[in-house]
């Protein structure tokens, strides 16, 4: 069952300096668990813009129901 997270990000990539803030719906295949969230959704959020995830500073982030 997917589930969808709402996320507030910034990339700290060089090449993203001035603008680097994001926010935005991130949908999974399956929810994850507490233990697994910030690290997991950093990950997922580096790979979608072809960075590393020490690149990527989750802000927050909620589960959409």
């Amino acid at each position: 069952m997917a589930a969808k997270y709402y996320t507030q990000f910034i990339l700290t990539d060089e090449s993203y300096l001035g603008r680097n803030e994001f926010s935005g719906v991130v949908e999974l295949n399956q929810p994850l668990d507490d233990l697994q969230d910030r690290q997991d959704i950093e990950a997922l959020l580096a790979k979608n813009f072809d960075l590393d995830r020490g690149n990527v500073q989750l802000v927050s982030w909620s589960r959409l129901h």
